[in-house]
């Protein structure tokens, strides 16, 4: 029985020394563990702050080179885009320290694929030719350059470690990347169109739906060519003869407009502001050369007015105008001589041209021949009183507003981030 009571005794004697042992692991595990959450929640917080700080600073390098992607008047690829990336880039800085730029690069963004493709082209690709769809794909033969890649990062001065370093870190490597587009004129700031005139898409487009500068249009003629417009959103009908006028005689749209949503037009014949845009069409040309105009782009899918939606912006070269009076006048006034105020480039546009004939008509026909003048049935555009006769450009133009628009032209100013 002793013996039996010793065992006893001593059994309970070891356990406490037992479990002393495990509770010291236990602890020192916990101990450890804390550590390691101490040292993921210090050192974590801090590689947030360094990561978000370097992504500042490759977006407002990939913003800073899309903004001068292209030349002021949108003609070429700009060679020193790379390197005021990198400027912008690394005057952003990191804990104190510079943003490192590992890389700065100009190249293409496909939104299809979302991917950057790296091209360093100077070749600016001829908008007129290619639909906004064409232009998405990349082509490594001719590509569309749209957009600037920057890549920062903290190597040469690592993110410091706290509490990491126990664990045997000395530092981490930390990078950002960002992607800055440059696309078609969307959001359109104040004055960035010239006339309350709204060209449809409709005029600009060959049968395939793409963009063309190959053939003249005239307004009014039809559904679908296009109408008078305030410029205003959140409007039914540009019907105010004495505002339309106003406009005419001013410096374009006085408010920010938004591509996507519907602008007040009018489809119908307002009489003192035509007149007044034919007077002023008179004092800016003296009927002898073109008169280059920013108009807004409008979708005429179910005709023009009260309102219809905004999709972009062009550049058309005003050829002649008839006012009302000049209806049974073709012999006086249709045009004698026209030159062209600049060179259109990427189409066979013809050059200058004169006529002396007497007869009124013939040197019409020949004028209409000349600029491939059309109707909106592919008629020869016949002399028609209240009327605008255009050539859309196909020459580069000088980027306006915001990216977001669709291609007829113009690229925009203001780029925006995608990646």
């Amino acid at each position: 029985m002793k013996t039996h009571s010793s065992r006893r005794a001593g059994w309970r004697h070891g356990a406490p020394a037992r479990q002393g042992g495990v509770s010291i692991v236990l602890v020192t595990l916990a101990l450890f563990m804390l550590l390691a959450f101490t040292a993921l929640s210090v050192d974590g917080g801090n590689l947030f702050v360094a990561r978000n700080e370097l992504h500042n600073a490759a977006d407002a390098g990939s913003l800073a080179g899309a903004r001068f992607l292209y030349t002021e008047e949108g003609s070429s690829v700009n060679p020193g885009a790379n390197q005021i990336a990198t400027d912008a880039a690394q005057a952003n800085n990191s804990q104190s320290d510079s943003a490192e730029v590992i890389s700065a690069l100009r190249g293409h963004w496909s939104f299809a694929n979302r991917t950057f493709t790296p091209n360093d082209s100077l070749t600016p690709v001829n908008l007129s030719e290619k639909s906004t769809a064409e232009l998405d794909q990349y082509d490594p033969f001719e590509p569309f350059i749209n957009a600037v890649e920057v890549v920062t990062a903290r190597q040469q001065t690592q993110v410091e470690a706290f509490f990491g370093r126990v664990l045997g870190f000395e530092g981490y490597d930390v990078m950002a990347r960002s992607v800055a587009y440059i696309g078609f004129t969307g959001t359109l700031r104040p004055e960035d169109v010239d006339q309350p005139i709204a060209i449809c898409k409709q005029a600009l487009q060959d049968p395939d739906g793409n963009f063309s500068c190959h053939m003249g249009r005239f307004i009014p003629d039809g559904d679908q060519t296009g109408g008078w417009t305030n410029f205003e959103h959140d409007q039914n009908g540009a019907t105010n003869a004495d505002e339309l006028r106003n406009l005419v005689e001013g410096d374009g749209n006085e408010n920010e407009m938004y591509y996507g949503d519907d602008i007040a037009t009018n489809n119908g014949q307002v009489q003192t502001a035509f007149q007044a845009f034919y007077d002023r069409w008179v004092d800016e040309t003296n009927r002898e050369t073109t008169w280059s105009l920013t108009l807004p782009v409008i979708d005429c899918e179910d005709g023009v007015a009260p309102s219809n939606r905004l999709v972009g912006t062009v550049t058309v070269h005003i050829v002649w105008a008839v006012s009302n009076a000049q209806e049974n006048k073709i012999d006086e006034f249709a045009p004698e001589r026209m030159g062209l105020e600049s060179d259109m480039e990427g189409v066979e546009w013809p050059g200058n041209w004169e006529n002396a004939s007497t007869d009124g008509q013939v040197r019409w026909d020949d004028f209409v021949d000349h600029f491939s003048l059309q109707s909106q049935d592919g008629a020869p555009a016949d002399w028609r009183k209240m009327s605008i006769y255009f050539l859309p450009s196909c020459d580069y133009h000088e980027p306006k507003g915001q990216t977001g628009g669709e291609n007829f032209g113009i690229l925009a100013r203001i780029p925006v981030l995608v990646d």
